[in-house]
C-alpha cells in the first residue's frame, strides 16, 4: 500500500506541504499564511483593499483641494456643494494662518517646553509681520495671536497620551473647517502638535505644513512613510532631513527661533566649561568630563537625570563629581540658566548621534559663548566654524580647541544667531514656505528634488 505522504506523486518529486496557518484575519476570518504589518492582523486581500481605499481617498482629496483653491467650491459632508468666500488678494497679501501647538503645556511654557517656546516666538513674529494668526494651544496660553484652547484643562502628566492629542487636534480641525464653511478660510495650517494632525491632514480643504521636531527613529520613519504625503513637510535641519525615510518629500528646512534680546550682552566671563543636556550616553557628558580634565579647567554639568538614565549617571558621571573641578548644577532654568550660559568660557557639545537641532548650542551663542562641538548632526549647520564656535572630530581635538575659543568674539557669536535664528528670520522663512504650498501647483507629489527653503543659510 502506498504511504499517504507519497500517494499520487512520482518517485523523487518533493512532497507538497500545506501552508502554515498563522491565524485568521480580524475582518473576514480568512486564514492568514503571512504575518501582517501593523497592529491589526489582516489577510493579504484586506491589506490590498485598504491600500486601494487609501489611494482613492487621496485622489479624491487632491481633487477637492484643487477645486477649493481654483473655484471656491467645496463638497459638504451631506453631499451638497457650498460656496466658500476665498480671498482674492495677490499672494503678497497678509496670510490667514492657523498654528497648531501641542496640547500638553501652555504657550509660552512656564518652565521647560521646547516646542511650546518655538511656537510662542513664531506666533508673535508672524503677527508682527502683519498676518492674521490663530493659535490653537493648551489652556493658559498667551500670545499676540488669537488664542483658541480646544481643551478645558492642561495635561502635563499625560504627555504623549494619544487620546489627549487626538481630542485636541479633532477640536481644532472642526474649528478650521467651520471657518472655511463660514466664508473665512485659513490659507494654511502649520502643525507642531505631533502625529494626529498629520495623519488626518488630507481630510482638510486647507494646505497643511507639518514641522518634524524630533528624530526620525524607526517608529517615526514608519509613520512618515505612511502619512508624510498628506501634508507639506518641514525639517529643523538638513541633518534631520537627511535621515528621513526614503520617498518622503521635505519642502523646507527652517531652524528653531530664539529671542536673542532675552540673553545678556555684557555678562562677565569666567573660565569654566559648560555642558547642558540629558544624561544619555549619546549626549556626551562623560566625554565633556574627560575634556575638562585634559585641559585642567572647571566643568559645570546641568540637566535632568530622566527615568532610565540613573545607571549611566551613577556609573559614568557621579564618581567624577568633586564639587570643585567637576560640578553638577542639577536641572536649571530662568536666571540661573542665563547666568551659566553667559559666564562660560565655552560650551561643549561632544555628541555621538545625529542631533536634529540642538537648541542649547543656539542658547549658548545667543549668550555670547562659543560652542565647541563634534561635527555631527546639525552642529555644522548651527555653528559657524571660526565665527560662533569650533567644530572638531574627537575629544583630543576638543581639548585643544578650548584654548582657541578665547579668540572668538562674544558679539560675533550673538550676531551669528540673530542673523539666522531670530523670530523675524524664522517667520520670514516660514512665510515663504506658506505661500509656496498654498499655490495649487506647489506640491505635485514625490520626493523633494529642487532647492529647499533654508533659513540656516540665510
Amino acid at each position: 500500500m502506498t504511504p499517504p505522504a507519497t500517494a499520487g506523486r512520482r518517485s523523487g518529486t518533493p512532497a507538497l506541504r500545506p501552508p502554515l496557518i498563522l491565524g485568521r484575519c480580524e475582518r473576514c476570518f480568512a486564514p492568514m499564511v503571512r504575518r501582517s504589518r501593523g497592529g491589526e492582523r489582516l489577510c493579504a486581500s484586506c491589506v490590498a483593499g485598504d491600500r486601494a481605499i487609501d489611494q482613492a481617498a487621496r485622489a479624491e482629496q487632491l481633487v477637492r483641494r484643487q477645486l477649493y483653491r481654483a473655484t471656491g467650491n467645496v463638497e459638504r459632508r451631506d453631499g451638497g456643494a457650498q460656496k466658500l468666500s476665498l480671498p482674492s488678494a495677490p499672494m503678497d497679501r497678509p496670510l490667514r494662518i492657523a498654528l497648531l501647538a501641542p496640547p500638553w503645556l501652555p504657550v509660552p511654557p512656564t518652565g521647560y517646553g521646547g516646542i511650546e517656546s518655538v511656537v510662542a516666538l513664531l506666533a508673535d513674529a508672524l503677527v508682527d509681520a502683519g498676518h492674521d494668526v490663530t493659535l490653537f494651544a493648551a489652556p493658559g496660553s498667551r500670545s499676540s495671536a488669537n488664542v483658541v484652547t480646544p481643551l478645558d484643562r492642561l495635561h502635563p502628566d499625560e504627555i504623549g497620551a494619544s487620546v489627549v492629542e487626538a481630542d485636541h487636534v479633532a477640536r481644532a480641525v472642526a474649528y478650521i473647517e467651520r471657518a472655511a464653511m463660514d466664508g473665512n478660510p485659513y490659507d494654511v495650517v502649520h502643525d507642531h502638535s505631533g502625529w494626529v494632525a498629520l495623519a488626518m491632514a488630507d481630510r482638510l480643504p486647507v494646505p497643511v505644513l507639518h514641522t518634524v521636531h524630533g528624530a526620525f527613529d524607526d517608529n517615526a520613519k514608519r509613520f512618515y512613510a505612511a502619512h508624510g504625503a498628506k501634508a507639506a513637510i518641514s525639517c529643523i535641519s538638513k541633518a534631520q532631513a537627511a535621515t528621513r525615510p526614503k520617498g518622503l518629500r521635505v519642502d523646507a528646512v527652517v531652524g528653531n527661533p530664539i529671542d536673542v534680546e532675552a540673553w545678556p550682552t555684557d555678562h562677565p566671563k569666567d573660565d569654566y566649561l559648560l555642558w547642558v543636556g540629558r544624561f544619555a550616553p549619546e549626549k556626551g557628558a562623560h566625554r565633556a568630563i574627560r575634556v575638562a580634565k585634559a585641559t585642567g579647567r572647571r566643568l559645570i554639568l546641568a540637566g535632568p537625570v530622566q527615568p532610565g538614565q540613573e545607571r549611566f549617571f551613577a556609573e559614568a558621571i557621579e564618581p567624577h563629581l568633586d564639587g570643585e573641578q567637576i560640578q553638577y548644577a542639577g536641572e536649571v532654568g530662568g536666571a540661573r540658566k542665563v547666568e551659566l550660559f553667559a559666564g562660560a568660557h565655552a560650551f561643549l557639545m561632544p555628541i555621538t548621534w545625529e542631533e536634529p537641532f540642538g537648541m542649547v548650542m543656539v542658547e549658548a551663542m545667543a549668550a555670547g559663548t562659543p560652542v565647541i562641538a563634534f561635527a555631527r548632526g546639525s552642529a555644522p549647520e548651527v555653528v559657524e566654524a571660526g565665527r560662533s564656535g569650533l567644530l572638531v572630530g574627537d575629544e583630543e581635538a576638543m581639548a585643544e580647541a578650548v584654548h582657541d575659543a578665547a579668540d572668538l568674539s562674544p558679539a560675533e557669536c550673538r550676531t551669528s544667531v540673530a542673523e539666522r535664528f531670530s523670530p523675524e528670520a524664522v517667520a520670514r522663512a516660514y512665510e515663504r514656505t506658506y505661500r509656496a504650498i498654498a499655490m495649487p501647483q506647489a506640491r505635485d507629489g514625490g520626493e523633494q528634488e529642487g532647492e529647499l527653503e533654508e533659513v540656516m543659510a540665510a
